[in-house]
């Protein structure tokens, strides 16, 4: 049996104790896989993966010659999350995302958070996500996060914690989705048997928290691409697609007298929101980068004067920046006069002259970030570099201390994945999705990424990774 010769090799393990019982949750996967030949998983993996290859769940990756697009792997082995668990998760993700909120809407406007100390003027102001342009703006109903992916660790003492925020464009949610679609089909009769928590109608509750934004009774709502060479664009298509709105690139978009049309064979249409999955300089050059043929000329002056929604609002790149990640904590007790349900991951910042010279110190034993960085790029691995990769990231850090974070290397709990023919322990992480409107709502579930090559940290699909589906109990 595949089970039989598992090890969780000392690593905090989703589905087993470290006596080596199985944790209650799994209980009933365990006896159906058990319940199996080896023959019968494998043929069940192998219907999987071609269910996804026939719904074309592919992404791009940049500066890969050989290969443009690919499909996202996948694991049949799911990650389950029990009911108790998955409520502190919820409680404390909308507690982040208040509080994130919050801090938004005041570096923009009153600055008191500046102004009591909390955090200083100069690393808010050097973020490459603040937008000065932002400043005195009010996006409507108060909201500038209207989507998020948060990524959650649990380390090896089984503690979950927050790894970074995804307040841009976050990605994934489209994974998610239609893996939920393929384990129905692949185990059936497990989902007979587990109450597991629906997530079919997110885009249903995207489309609805998109219409909050707008004041009129049926907002013309539209999703802006920056079209099919971006690593992104199947996702955008699909939930354009299921929300039952149009597609757009910046060329089909068009301002006039201060309000945004979209050209159709029935001439112009006005567009009353739009989410957009574009980073925020490319959005619009006459406000931005005058070099970006991706967005429309005239739109954040639109945005600005009210006539146009956009979600996420421009700006909200600052809390992505993973300096000021680490004020997040800070934010919660001086926003919400509470302390954070979720914990970061404790982390040093190289522009303080202590941290630095720990950092540079004992890189051997850290993970180094860009605080920009994404993808698992501009980062290092401190325990698996050579002296040369280290050498050279030391001098990086020194040469731009504001721009690099430092943490320790986590033991990220691990869960069993079929690698081809046999059940091996992999790292994961999580990544749930939530979104604010009305209320705050977040997907009781979210894109588990699993670490597919042996012993590495790294979950992101563009360095190898793949995903799992995940349930939560209902």
């Amino acid at each position: 049996m595949l089970l039989t010769n598992y090890q969780t090799d000392s690593f905090y393990d989703e589905m087993f104790s470290e006596e080596g019982g199985i944790r209650q949750s799994y209980h009933i996967l365990k006896s159906r896989i058990e319940g199996m030949d080896d023959k019968e998983l494998l043929k069940r993996k192998a219907s999987a993966e071609k269910a996804l290859l026939s719904l074309g769940i592919t992404f791009n990756v940049y500066g890969d010659e050989e290969e443009e697009e690919r499909i996202m792997p996948f694991d049949i082995i799911p990650r389950i999350v029990t009911s108790f668990e998955w409520k502190k998760m919820e409680e404390g993700l909308k507690q982040r995302i208040r509080a994130l909120n919050l801090f938004i809407q005041d570096i923009y406007g009153d600055e008191k958070i500046i102004k009591d100390g909390v955090i200083p003027a100069e690393i808010v102001y050097s973020s490459s996500g603040y937008l000065k342009e932002c400043k005195g703006i009010k996006p409507p109903k108060g909201i500038w996060i209207h989507i998020t992916g948060t990524d959650l660790v649990r380390d090896g003492d089984g503690q979950m914690l927050v790894l970074e925020d995804n307040l841009r464009c976050p990605s994934g949610v489209s994974y998610v989705l239609e893996n939920r679609e393929v384990m129905k089909k692949t185990f059936p009769e497990l989902f007979a048997s587990l109450s597991v928590r629906p997530i079919y109608d997110y885009p249903i509750r995207l489309r609805g928290m998109l219409e909050h934004l707008s004041d009129k009774p049926n907002p013309n709502i539209g999703v802006l691409t920056p079209g099919i060479y971006n690593s992104a664009y199947y996702e955008h298509s699909f939930l354009a697609s299921r929300m039952g709105v149009p597609l757009v690139e910046g060329t089909d978009l068009t301002v006039r007298d201060d309000k945004l049309y979209m050209r159709t064979t029935k001439g112009l249409k006005q567009v009353d929101v739009l989410y957009r999955r574009i980073d925020d300089t490319f959005m619009d050059p006459k406000a931005f980068r005058k070099d970006s043929l991706l967005g429309v000329p005239g739109i954040f002056e639109v945005f600005k004067k009210g006539n146009v929604a956009l979600a996420n609002a421009p700006g909200t790149g600052v809390a992505d920046d993973k300096v000021i990640y680490s004020y997040v904590p800070d934010f919660i007790k001086y926003y919400l006069g509470e302390e954070p349900i979720i914990p970061n991951v404790p982390t040093y910042l190289c522009s303080r002259e202590k941290d630095l010279k720990y950092v540079c110190e004992n890189i051997g034993n850290l993970v180094v970030k860009a605080a920009n960085g994404a993808g698992g790029y501009g980062m290092i691995i401190g325990p698996v570099a050579s002296e040369k990769e280290k050498e050279e990231f030391v001098e990086k850090v020194k040469a731009d201390p504001r721009n690099y974070i430092a943490q320790p290397v986590l033991s990220l709990s691990r869960i069993p994945t079929l690698i081809e023919d046999k059940l091996e322990g992999r790292h994961v992480d999580l990544r749930p999705f939530i979104l604010y409107g009305e209320e705050i709502y977040v997907m009781p579930g979210g894109l588990t990424r699993v670490a597919l090559r042996r012993g590495s940290l790294v979950v992101n699909s563009s360095q190898g990774g793949g995903s799992k589906d995940t349930w939560v109990m209902g």
